[in-house]
């Protein structure tokens, strides 16, 4: 199976996992998502200083800068298996 068609369905699937992942989790499977679908990160940090979870999700996604968007979608197929047991 192509590696674009897993990722899909681990998509699909993470959005109907049994239980909701911590929002450490939450921020690792959004940052892989970004960086399997757009790479690099490329907007401007959040304006507003109090945007705690905008912050969050710009820092998780810039540390993943360089990660190829193919290792990205790997990483998170991985974690999306790993959750659902």
């Amino acid at each position: 199976m192509a590696l674009q068609q897993l990722f899909e369905e681990a998509v699909a699937t993470s959005k109907t996992l049994d239980t909701k992942p911590d929002n450490d989790i939450l921020l690792q499977l959004y940052s892989l998502y970004k960086q399997s679908t757009e790479g690099d990160i490329n907007i401007e940090p959040p304006a507003n200083m109090f945007d705690f979870v905008g912050k969050a999700k710009f820092d998780a996604w810039t540390n993943l800068k360089g990660k190829s968007k193919e290792e990205a979608m790997q990483d998170y197929i991985n974690l999306v298996n790993k959750l659902k047991g």
